[in-house]
């Protein structure tokens, strides 16, 4: 389950669908990646192909990220087995 996130263009979109503050071709593959996300228990539970699910380090250790497209990716940790935290960043 998705506790909370940090980007609150995400947010409108997960809980509305509205495509208002994210970058809208990102909106098929951010649906599947949030539906995941909300369903996972775990960090591995989103290793799918092509997503590239990694831990991050530096100011971000304690988080885990996974690609959307290009540059763009999606970051998020957990508490326990809810989702926190959930961010949507152009890492460039």
């Amino acid at each position: 389950m998705i506790k909370n996130f940090r980007h609150k263009g995400l947010e409108r979109f997960f809980q509305t669908d509205s495509k208002r503050g994210i970058q809208p071709q990102h909106a098929g593959k951010l649906r599947v990646q949030l539906t995941a996300l909300e369903h996972a228990v775990r960090p591995k539970d989103l290793d799918a192909p092509g997503w590239r699910l990694h831990s991050l380090t530096g100011d971000w250790r304690g988080f885990f990220s996974i690609t959307v497209n290009g540059n763009w990716r999606l970051v998020f940790r957990f508490e326990g087995t809810d989702a926190a935290d959930v961010d949507y960043i152009d890492y460039h």
